[in-house]
C-alpha cells in the first residue's frame, strides 16, 4: 500500500492496523526547539479515545502515546518524530464470520479487488483505528502552532446527526466539551441521546455532519492554483474514514445565492479591512483572508451493523451478513477530534510553506 503520507513540509506518515500490535505516525518537518511531551499529545488522543461513552464503540483502548524519537529534554530536535500507540484490546474473533465476505457499504470489496488480500480484523488499514495516529500527529502540529500562531483556535463540533440538526441560534461553544456529542447546545443533548439510543436498539447506525471553525488564522496562507488552502483542507477531511462530502463556507448552499447575496462586502476600520459577512468561509482564491475559516463535512453511517444485509462472499455466492463486534453507532462523534487534528496539520503545513515562499511579507492596505 502506497501513499500513507500527508503534507508537503510538515508531513506525517501513519502505519499499523486495527488489530495489529501497534500503530503510529512518523512526523517530519517539525521545527526544532518546540516544547513537546507525551502528556501534551495525550490530551488530544483522550478526546478521540474509544470506550469513553455508551455512544461510541466499547473497545477499551488507553491510546497511550509514546514518543520514540525526535524529542530531547522536552524539546523537538528537528529530526523525525516517531509516535507509537499500542493496541491492547483487540478482539479479532469478532471478525471471523466476515473473513470471506464483504460488508455492504464498507471498503472490504474495494481492498480485495485492488490488493487480492485484506486484513479482515476490524478492516485493517480501512478501520477508523488508523485515525488515532492522525490525532497524535495533530498534537505535534498543535504544539508548533502554539508557538507560531498563539491566537489560532481550531474548534470542531457536530451540527447534524441523522434527522437532528444544531439550532445555531443556541450555539454555545462552552458546551462542546461537556457532552458526548461535541454538541454546542447543552439543551439539545437529551434529545440527541434518546435518538441515538433508539438507533442502537434498532441494531442500526446513523450518519452525521461536523463543522470545524478555525479562528485567528493569519491572512495569506495558501497558494492560488495547486496548493489552495481550501483544497488541502477538503482533501484532509475527505481522507478521514467515512467522509462523503466537504464544504467550505456556504458550500453547496452557494448554488442558491445571487452575486449580491454572496459578495462579502468590505469596509475600512482603524484596525484595517473588515468583512461584513463570510459566505466565502475565510478563504478567497485559495488564500486565507484572516476571517474565520469554516469547513463542514458529512460522515456516512457505519456499515458494521447487526441488521442482516445482502452481499456476496469471495466465492461469489450470494449471502446475508450481519457484523458482530464493537462499533460506533455514529462514527461522526469521534470524527470531531480527528477533523481538528487534520485542520491543525494543514494550517501548520501552510504556515511553513508561506514562510518558505514569502518570508512573511504582506501587502498593505491604507
Amino acid at each position: 500500500m502506497s501513499f500513507n503520507t500527508f503534507g508537503r513540509i510538515f508531513t506525517f506518515t501513519t502505519w499499523g492496523e486495527s488489530h495489529g500490535p501497534a500503530l503510529g505516525a512518523t512526523v517530519d518537518g517539525c521545527p526544532p526547539g518546540v516544547e513537546l511531551d507525551e502528556a501534551f499529545i495525550q490530551q488530544f488522543l483522550d478526546r478521540r479515545r474509544p470506550g469513553t461513552s455508551k455512544f461510541t464503540t466499547q473497545r477499551q483502548e488507553p491510546d497511550q502515546v509514546r514518543i520514540l524519537s525526535g524529542v530531547f529534554e522536552g524539546r523537538t530536535t528537528g529530526t523525525p518524530i516517531q509516535l507509537m500507540i499500542e493496541n491492547t484490546d483487540q478482539r479479532s474473533k469478532d471478525y471471523g464470520e466476515i473473513a470471506q465476505a464483504f460488508r455492504p457499504g464498507h471498503a472490504d470489496i474495494a481492498y480485495h479487488l485492488k490488493y487480492g488480500i485484506r486484513d479482515y480484523r476490524g478492516g485493517g488499514r480501512s478501520s477508523a483505528r488508523e485515525t488515532a495516529a492522525r490525532v497524535a500527529a495533530g498534537g505535534v502540529a498543535q504544539a508548533v502552532l502554539r508557538d507560531l500562531a498563539p491566537d489560532l483556535r481550531i474548534t470542531g463540533y457536530m451540527v447534524q446527526m441523522g434527522d437532528l440538526h444544531l439550532d445555531r441560534a443556541r450555539f454555545d461553544a462552552g458546551a462542546i466539551g461537556d457532552n458526548p456529542f461535541f454538541l454546542p447546545d447543552a439543551g439539545a443533548v437529551p434529545a440527541w441521546e434518546d435518538y441515538l439510543n433508539a438507533i442502537r436498539k434498532d441494531q442500526n447506525s446513523v450518519g452525521a455532519a461536523i463543522e470545524v471553525l478555525i479562528q485567528n488564522c493569519p491572512p495569506g496562507l495558501g497558494a492560488p492554483v495547486y496548493a489552495k488552502l481550501d483544497t488541502d483542507l477538503a482533501a484532509a477531511m475527505m481522507s478521514i474514514n467515512a467522509v462523503k462530502g466537504v464544504e467550505i463556507g456556504e458550500g453547496m448552499a452557494a448554488a442558491a445565492l445571487t452575486g449580491t447575496e454572496n459578495a462579502d462586502e468590505i469596509r475600512m476600520t482603524d484596525h484595517g479591512p473588515e468583512f461584513l459577512s463570510n459566505h466565502a468561509g475565510g478563504i478567497l482564491g485559495g488564500i486565507s483572508t484572516g476571517q474565520d475559516i469554516v469547513v463542514r463535512f458529512s460522515v456516512k453511517p457505519t456499515s458494521s451493523i447487526l441488521t442482516p444485509r445482502r452481499t456476496i462472499n469471495r466465492k461469489g455466492e450470494e449471502i446475508e451478513l450481519i457484523t458482530k463486534g464493537r462499533h460506533d453507532p455514529c462514527v461522526g462523534i469521534r470524527a470531531v477530534p480527528i477533523a481538528e487534528a487534520m485542520a491543525a496539520c494543514v494550517i501548520l503545513d501552510h504556515l511553513l510553506l508561506d514562510r518558505a515562499q514569502t518570508g512573511g511579507q504582506r501587502g498593505r492596505i491604507g
